[in-house]
């Protein structure tokens, strides 16, 4: 007769057991790689910000020791006439290069979309806005707006018969002259998102709709703009957190002048901090300006998911 297989002796001891069980994966190897990139982030970013939030609360003395003054500072911001014509600038500023960067970015999207090989240097061309840096952008616009009658763009306007138009320099357009470097820088930044989302597009939608006779606009109403809804969320948000912080191209082109035409709520803080040296103060309207940008990203995000619901 046949001995029977002992099943004890062919089983793995207990130990190895217990170690397949265990996840082979070990979580605290994710925190270990972050760990840098978050050391960083402390250092830089959130003790400074806890720094600054304590110094909105004080009479900022170098050398002296800070005076503790409570609310004092918030008070002196609310009550500030410039802060309140910084604010306005700011949101018209804000909202013009927002509008207009979501416009340009979507026509460049519709005209740059397509398989073609040689559609990549375009690209790249018309993306160059966007990873130039801000101080030279505003250099090379400061020469583009050059006062002057032989100024490039005034020597343009020349040639059709018109006056040569003081950009930066007249309080009435200089801020519309900056939103148009704000539109032009971010328009292809958002050309990319659109582009992206425009390659999810199922393409059969477009023929079924040429063949039902659908024109044109029709098909960009219908077909291609509720495709693009995703795409047009992220694009929306991202807008709404940049408008309240817009600064180096204003600060580049016009300083905040003429006369505090183009005066934003960044540029106003780092005259009172940097300048004035009053930190204090400064502290405040910076910690104000966070509480707003949140505050707009919270109701851009709400906004926008209710519509994606409906």
């Amino acid at each position: 007769m046949t001995p029977l297989i002992d099943n004890a002796a062919s089983r793995p001891p207990a130990g190895t057991l217990r170690r397949r069980a265990r996840p082979q994966s070990r979580w605290w190897t994710v925190w270990l790689f972050l760990l840098p990139a978050l050391l960083l982030f402390l250092y830089f970013k959130f003790i400074p910000m806890f720094q600054g939030i304590q110094m909105s609360f004080q009479k900022v003395r170098p050398f002296l020791g800070n005076e503790w003054v409570g609310w004092s500072n918030y008070t002196a911001v609310l009550n500030d006439s410039r802060f309140h014509d910084a604010i306005v600038h700011t949101l018209i500023l804000g909202f013009g290069q927002s509008i207009g960067a979501v416009i340009g970015g979507l026509v460049l999207a519709l005209l740059l979309e397509g398989a073609s090989k040689t559609l990549w240097f375009v690209r790249t061309a018309a993306f160059l806005p966007v990873v130039t840096a801000t101080a030279v952008i505003g250099e090379v616009w400061r020469i583009i707006y050059f006062p002057a009658p032989n100024g490039f763009l005034n020597s343009v306007l020349g040639t059709v018969g018109l006056d040569p138009v003081r950009w930066l320099e007249d309080p009435a357009i200089a801020l519309y002259s900056v939103m148009a470097v704000g539109i032009w820088q971010g328009a292809p930044y958002n050309m990319v998102i659109f582009l992206a989302g425009l390659a999810g597009v199922d393409r059969s939608l477009y023929e079924a709709s040429a063949i039902d006779g659908a024109k044109l606009r029709h098909r960009l109403w219908y077909v291609t703009l509720p495709a693009l809804r995703p795409a047009m969320t992220i694009v929306l948000v991202l807008a709404a957190v940049r408008s309240l912080r817009v600064f180096t191209d204003v600060w580049v082109l016009t300083g905040g002048g003429p006369a505090g035409a183009t005066d934003v709520w960044m540029t106003r803080i780092y005259s009172l901090g940097f300048e004035r040296n009053q930190m204090g103060i400064a502290s405040a309207a910076s910690i104000l300006l966070l509480i707003a940008s949140v505050a707009l990203t919270a109701l851009a995000l709400l906004i926008t998911r209710k519509r994606a619901e409906k």
